[in-house]
């Protein structure tokens, strides 16, 4: 917005686009990433209101996901974030993670690959290391948990597939739903991704647990491989 950028103070917004007020009376929806992170800053620094604080954060660490990244050190670094904002920031943040991950009082339902990656999308997108996680689920596909299994480089030969399926046995799960993150943000499955699906689901087969998919997790963006039939060779 022209106006953002002309001034140097919110006070001196017309008052319809102040943050505050406009979350008030249009709710927090309409308002731009800049603009929320704006009301937890309240303030700016001497030439820069809260908002174009907040949309210099925003660039400086590329985004949402990048704060979300960002150790609370290096958020105090920033030119007008002292220990109190940062804090602000890291606390609003996680928050949101929470919330995101947070299962009802009724287990969540997975019918597809987008409620699959609406679990864990916000949290393992923003990981800097590799992760692999599965999703839990019962005959009716309630999800019963989510367990980490493997952090670190992942290929085919670092994976033992015994590990994979051993909370599924615990817990009784009927199926489940690989899980694993490309830090480097695109999601593009490689050949190693392939064939360490291909085996998941032939124990999966011997143990009597099908797996429904194997989600990865970019930067705002993910991929089924059941959905583009790689490595499930039943896949439409």
């Amino acid at each position: 917005m022209e106006g953002h950028q002309a001034s140097t103070r919110i006070e001196d917004l017309q008052l319809q686009e102040r943050p505050r007020e406009r979350l008030a009376k249009m709710g927090a929806s309409v308002l731009s990433t800049a603009e929320l992170l704006a009301i937890l800053l309240r303030a700016g620094v001497e030439g820069e209101n809260a908002i174009q604080v907040s949309q210099r954060l925003l660039k400086e660490f590329n985004g949402l996901t990048g704060l979300q990244r960002a150790s609370y050190a290096e958020i105090c670094a920033q030119h007008g974030i002292g220990e109190a904002k940062a804090a602000q920031i890291k606390a609003a943040i996680d928050l949101g993670r929470r919330l995101a991950s947070q299962a009802p009082t009724d287990r969540p339902v997975v019918h597809s690959p987008e409620d699959a990656a609406d679990l864990i999308q916000y949290e393992m997108s923003a990981l800097e290391q590799e992760q692999l996680r599965v999703i839990l689920l019962n005959t009716r596909n309630h999800v019963l948990g989510v367990r980490i299994i493997y952090q670190g480089s992942l290929n085919s030969s670092q994976v033992r597939v015994g590990e994979l399926f051993r909370p599924a046995i615990r817990e009784n799960a009927a199926a489940v739903i690989v899980v694993h993150n490309h830090p480097s943000g695109d999601p593009s499955p490689s050949p190693d991704d392939i064939t360490i699906t291909k085996a998941i689901i032939e124990a999966g087969k011997l143990l009597d647990i099908q797996v429904l998919d194997h989600l990865i997790i970019g930067q705002g963006r993910y991929i089924s491989l059941n959905r583009r039939g790689l490595g499930f060779s039943d896949a439409p």
